[in-house]
């Protein structure tokens, strides 16, 4: 991609377009919860017959998902809040300093949820948006399927992301991958 640089720090090549009243006023509308690759997710889930909770509070993090009977947990990460190594996941040109540091924290904070939920003896799967949505997206039912295999397995750990060239699903080894 040009102008982005390594790939733990991409970052757009241009300036941004919108004024900072506009930016202002779409990055308000940017929801939590219930976001729609999260739904589309949540809808696939279902079909696939698995029975769920949203958004416990009581976990760390917060999931998106919750199969207690599983002692599971799903997060439908955006790529761009949560620094995915993915064309979704670049930087704003505009304020690189503030987008820097409030991106790297996200991350911190991701792995401190994971690690609370490792120790608390929970398995989590994270679902970047990528996988969801744009020119790489898997088939939905293809990752219900996939998480669906993964809840009757052992492994503790899973990652879904979009069919990039680089992009293998696997366990959360980097979970920016």
């Amino acid at each position: 991609m040009s102008g982005a640089s390594s790939a733990s720090g991409r970052r757009a090549s241009r300036p941004d377009r919108l004024t900072p009243a506009q930016r202002s006023h779409n990055m308000s509308r940017i929801r939590a919860a219930d976001t729609g690759p999260e739904l589309l997710l949540r809808r696939a889930l279902h079909r696939a017959g698995l029975r769920y909770r949203l958004h416990d509070r009581s976990l760390p993090g917060t999931p998106d998902v919750v199969l207690r009977g599983s002692r599971a947990v799903i997060f439908v990460h955006g790529c761009f809040w949560h620094s995915h190594d993915c064309p979704y996941g670049v930087r704003p040109a505009s304020n690189a300093d503030f987008w820097a540091a409030k991106l790297a924290r996200n991350v911190e904070r991701d792995a401190e949820q994971l690690a609370a939920l490792a120790a608390d003896e929970w398995r989590v799967t994270v679902v970047w948006e990528c996988a969801l949505k744009g020119r790489a997206r898997r088939p939905i039912d293809e990752a219900a399927d996939t998480i669906v295999k993964w809840l009757s397995g052992s492994s503790q750990t899973l990652a879904i992301a979009g069919a990039w060239p680089s992009a293998t699903d696997g366990p959360l080894g980097d979970l920016r991958r």
